[in-house]
This record gives structure tokens, sequence and C-alpha cells, in this order.
């Protein structure tokens, strides 16, 4: 899976991100940023998952491989779990796989975590405005 040298950009040249998010914490929070009409990058596609422990390592390289340009995770803040210990698990992937993503050929500046709870819409609209930042830098190789 060569994926680390191009770029599947979305219409207007702008990369294609993929969210994870926790549907109790950062789901809510990426709600409440557009109920608040916070504006936020339009090619970032959010997919709600029960918990950040949930997703699995294979899911990030299939949506890299499927022409994803960057993926983010993000869940509740450690301890604040609705499932007590998973993030705690997305916590130990997390280490884990930047060393897995360039084991794949992928950029690891491509994949991004972050701890947000459902009241920090702000927070939610600066990270992955950020993170479309950082991707569209990276641009080809």
């Amino acid at each position: 899976m060569d994926v680390a040298n191009r770029t599947n950009t979305a219409a207007g040249g702008e990369p294609k991100i993929l969210a994870f998010c926790c549907n109790w914490c950062t789901y809510t929070g990426a709600d409440l940023a557009g109920l608040n009409r916070m504006k936020y990058p339009a090619n970032v596609r959010v997919v709600r998952v029960p918990c950040s422990g949930r997703v699995n390592p294979q899911f990030i390289l299939r949506a890299f491989a499927r022409g994803a340009d960057g993926v983010v995770v993000c869940g509740c803040h450690p301890g604040d779990c609705h499932y007590a210990t998973g993030n705690f698990f997305t916590r130990r992937r997390f280490m884990l796989m930047r060393g897995l993503l360039e084991f794949n050929g992928i950029d690891p500046r491509r994949f991004h975590a972050r701890w947000i709870s459902g009241s920090e819409a702000a927070k939610f609209r600066d990270f992955v405005s950020e993170v479309c930042a950082i991707v569209k830098g990276l641009g080809h190789e």
C-alpha cells in the first residue's frame, strides 16, 4: 500500500479528511459546532463510532488505502469514557499507530488524535482546521 507520496484531494484542491469521533463526546462536540454555525472545513467527513477504543488500526489503514489524505481519531478525555476504559485502549493504539503507518509507507503526519468533549465545539473546529492545513501542506512529495 504505497500512499505516502500522493494526495487524493476533494473538489477545490482540499484534502480528504476522515474523522472517527466518539459518539458520547467528540461527535456531540462536532454536532454542537454545526448547531452554533461554527465554520470548519467541509472536506472533513465524520464517522460516529461508539467509542474511540473501537477504532481498529485496520480502519485507519483502510481509510488511507481508499483515498483519505488524513485520518483523525477523537474521543473522550481520559477518565471520562462512557465505557470506563475505552480511551485508555485508544491511547495505547495512538502510540503504536505512527510506527505502523511508517511501516506501510504512509507519512505519520497524516494521522492525528485528540481528546475532545461534547462541550468543546470550538476545540473540534480548531483541531480539524489545523489538521486540514497540515495535510494540505504535505501535498505531493
